[in-house]
């Protein structure tokens, strides 16, 4: 059986017992409690909690889920990886473990499913679980030599929850092993949770019966291929070995399950696959939460071809092979193969860069090693903050000369300097606050902010420092308090689009909304209460600020004709990375390289503001995600949507999802300005714009500054301007070029001067000097002559039109014997005027944006150097 028939398969026979089939949750849930979504049990966190509503009491879904608390054994172990997919089926308060175990049963082993020999299935269960042992013995006739029990570290969720906690819902768990016809290892392929319990302090006696018992299951997609597939490992299913091909197509080397090769293509067969599902929906390699997880698995992934032999960028030309393979359950990542492909080749292009510039740290290491056959942690430490080389790599280069790394001493440094990240590490994702237990006693609030701007609402629950509070009062809280209404007219900031603010108000009582925000399907209403006692309770009319909202509404609509002309001008590629929305102002984040020209620019404005003048309508309609794909809505990757869904048209040409509040016509935005075009990572660009009243007030504003221009250079016309402008340039330059050319001459008398008066530090001059009024060439002949004249290492600044222009050095001899580097004090120096650089090993120059930190800068660049003398 395929891997999709099986994924079908499965779904099929569930929703048959009369589950409801969900949608895979999105990798980056809106769940504090995780990263990644680890478990397909995640998503219904409320109705496990018995949390609002119960639309259904049974429900099955595949879940997309990212782990990476095992990957050092992605690769090396048959069965692990960091993306997979993971087949469940939940009750909430409906079967329990009758039911479980025998459709559990039933799925495995009957030959209308997947026919798996029973004699080849072994189950176990918790170690006082004897309602769960009798039904596998009595009921499915299973020999009790077939039947383990085991402790509550093995077989209870979570694991040693009776003991250890933590305290909440848990329960005891039966997993299924398959015995493969080889006689090799056994392989767990289902895991029955039956929640029952909710644990209360510590033992004996510590477990409470729930009142309503739950069921979570789960069942490893790749790791069932595998066993119907009769395959040695997950890599070799039909939705895993053509990848695994592939990465040996563009690496040059035939991919061989035991050569020697194998799992290193394995690893980057499975780190590649997850990199492009989590890139896809918006999650691009960075240093901080969900980001730095990716940027870590895609290094991985390069370090192993690197070290294969592969030293350029070639990964992300398996993009195309993992939207093949995981295609049909999730067709939308067809829509993002080419942005994809270039957030991967950038973090690859920048990632080799520093393994080539970090090779000369690693050659000092490795002479200071030869005495001890070992690498210290503190330089595999320094290897890794500095150079950004990770332990992988350090580890790997140094067997290559028969030497080791302190890997303890290397962790930690990393735990010292709060390096080492909890990433992937689950929390309680079944912990109540606040916010949950008015949810349990009062439901959602019901948005009826489509419609009007005003209402009739009452307090369901006021939450002050952090606390559900019965009543405030004027006097007593001057912090932010959060107003929960069962109903509101204020949109709460969602989709990118700020909160709304306004008034909630009642006889005696004012409450100003600064900020109104969505948790799930609660409305904070955030700000502070000017007059009166605010009772939980109350009665209160909420009134939004109309003129702020409908500035935001302009902004919004505008934002959905400039999505349209961004794709109609760059592509399909130009896919959408984030947006913001608010008062007459946009900003909309895009896959894309390079800078728009100003011709690009000009005719995105173009197309927005003629069908602004148009004057389409701006239509909603409700309908099912299903049938809102169908029709062509855009959707954003990467955000979770609800069954049914807003779809918002204008005229033909646009129509997206979308939750936001929205003009009656296109006319009404007035008018449509680009600002700014501006990166925000890498290969990511932002676009900043104005609609409305401050579009106009920032035309009107270049207006005045152009009269102002004219004035100041004395034209008639803005035509002379340029004329002018250039005219007093080259009066500028002609004297640049003079103060130049007497700048050189005294060079020499400065050159002796500054190595006598320079720090010497195991025989190198240090040398930091600001040249005011030059240009870069007199920096270069600084340099030169400095290097040139005694063993020196330079760092030379200067300001050029109020930027800030860099130049380091390093005299050619210490080099080889010192390993000093001018490329890494540039930088270092750069920072600390806003700006970036780098170069060869003996120039290097920068460029950085804030002259009132020259000296900063110079500082900086001297520790560099003194740094890479003592090192």
């Amino acid at each position: 059986m395929k891997t999709d028939e099986l994924r079908d398969a499965y779904l099929d026979f569930f929703v048959g017992k009369g589950c409801i089939r969900r949608p895979s949750d999105v990798l980056v849930p809106n769940d504090p409690t995780v990263l990644f979504t680890p478990a397909g049990m995640n998503q219904f966190k409320n109705e496990f909690l018995g949390i609002g509503k119960l639309e259904f009491t049974k429900a099955t879904t595949c879940q997309k889920c990212l782990r990476t608390g095992d990957i050092g054994n992605v690769g090396v172990t048959a069965y692990h990886h960091t993306f997979f997919e993971m087949l469940g089926n939940f009750s909430f308060g409906d079967y329990f473990k009758r039911e479980a175990i025998h459709w559990a049963w039933e799925f495995l082993t009957d030959k209308k499913w997947l026919g798996l020999d029973p004699n080849r299935l072994t189950v176990t269960v918790y170690l006082d679980d004897d309602e769960a042992f009798e039904i596998w013995e009595k009921e499915i006739g299973l020999d009790r030599s077939r039947i383990s029990r085991e402790d509550e570290y093995e077989n209870f969720w979570p694991a040693g929850a009776p003991t250890d906690g933590p305290d909440g819902v848990c329960g005891p768990c039966s997993e299924i092993y398959y015995h493969p016809p080889t006689g090799g290892k056994e392989v767990e392929i289902w895991n029955l949770v039956f929640t029952q319990f909710n644990r209360v302090g510590s033992p004996p006696d510590n477990l409470k019966p729930l009142p309503m018992k739950n069921i979570d299951t789960g069942m490893g997609l790749e790791r069932t291929a595998a066993v119907l597939q009769g395959v040695e490992s997950n890599f070799e299913i039909d939705s895993l070995r053509p990848l695994c091909d592939t990465v040996g197509d563009v690496l040059g080397v035939k991919y061989d399950f035991s050569g020697e090769h194998g799992r290193a293509m394995r690893r980057i067969a499975d780190h590649v696959r997850a990199v492009t599902m989590c890139v896809h929906e918006n999650v691009l390699p960075d240093n901080k939460e969900q980001g730095y997880v990716v940027r870590q698995l895609l290094r991985r992934a390069v370090l192993e071809a690197y070290l294969i032999g592969k030293q350029e960028p070639v990964l992300h030309k398996l993009v195309p092979k993992v939207v093949e393979m995981l295609g049909k359950p999730y067709p939308e990542l067809k829509e993002s193969v080419g942005s994809v492909q270039s957030a991967i080749q950038e973090e690859e292009d920048a990632f080799l860069d520093t393994i080539e510039r970090g090779l000369n740290r690693f050659q000092r290491c490795l002479d200071d090693a030869k005495s001890t056959g070992i690498i210290t942690g503190k330089d595999a430490f320094q290897l890794h903050t500095t150079d950004g080389f990770l332990y992988e790599l350090t580890d790997a280069l140094a067997a290559r000369h028969n030497l080791k790394v302190d890997r303890m001493g290397f962790e930690q440094l990393m735990e010292e300097h709060g390096i080492i990240s909890n990433a992937g590490k689950q929390k309680s994702v079944m912990a109540e606050g606040p916010l949950d237990a008015i949810r349990k006693t009062s439901g959602g609030t019901e948005f009826v902010g489509y419609e009007s701007s005003s209402c009739e609402a009452k307090v369901v629950g006021i939450i002050a420092e952090k606390q559900l509070v019965e009543e405030v009062t004027e006097v007593g809280h001057r912090d932010l308090i959060a107003v929960v209404l069962d109903k509101t007219a204020f949109y709460g900031e969602s989709g990118g689009q700020v909160g709304d603010t306004g008034t909630l108000t009642a006889d005696g009582i004012e409450f100003t909304v600064q900020d109104t925000q969505k948790d799930g399907d609660l409305w904070l209403h955030i700000g502070h209460l000017k007059q009166g006692t605010l009772k939980v309770g109350q009665s209160l009319k909420c009134e939004v600020d109309d003129e702020r909202r409908h500035a935001i509404r302009r902004a919004h609509s505008a934002t959905h004709i400039m999505h349209y002309a961004l794709r109609t001008t760059l592509g399909d590629n130009a896919t959408q990375r984030g947006s913001k929305v608010q008062q007459d102002e946009l900003r909309f984040d895009f896959a894309q390289k390079k800078p728009l020209s100003p011709e690009e620019l000009c005719r995105i404005e173009d197309i927005v503001n003629t069908h602004i003048a148009e004057g389409s309508a701006v239509t909603t309609k409700l309908m099912a995600i299903e049938e809102a794909r169908e029709v062509g809505a855009m959707a954003l990757f990467g955000e979770k949507y609800p069954d049914k869904v807003r779809v918002v048209s204008i005229g033909e040409f646009s129509k997206e999802l979308c939750g936001g509040t929205h003009l009656a016509n296109s006319g009404q935005v007035g008018m449509f300005k680009i600002v700014a075009e501006e990166p925000v990572a890498k290969g990511v660009r932002r676009l900043v714009a104005y609609t409305g009243e401050k579009a106009m007030a920032e035309m009107r504003n270049k207006e005045t500054l152009l009269r102002d221009i004219m004035s100041e250079l004395k034209v008639g016309s803005a035509d002379e301007v340029l004329r002018k402008l250039e005219s007093l340039q080259n009066e500028l330059k002609e004297t640049k070029r003079k103060l130049s050319e007497q700048m050189r001459q005294s060079i020499g008398d400065d050159v002796s001067n500054l190595l006598a008066e320079a720090e010497k530090v195991d025989g190198v001059a240090l040398v930091a000097h600001f040249v005011p009024n030059v240009d870069k060439d007199v920096l270069r002949d600084y340099a030169d002559r400095l290097r040139k004249k005694a063993p020196a290492a330079v760092i030379l600044a200067t300001d050029i039109d109020g930027r800030v222009a860099l130049l380091a050095g390093v005299s050619t001899d210490l080099i080889k014997t010192k390993g000093m580097n001018a490329s890494n004090c540039v930088k270092a120096a750069a920072k600390l005027v806003q700006g970036g650089g780098g170069g060869r090993p003996d120039l290097a120059e920068a460029g950085g944006k804030d002259p009132s930190r020259i000296d900063e800068a110079l500082k900086a660049g001297l520790e560099n150097f003194r740094s890479q003398l003592s090192s």
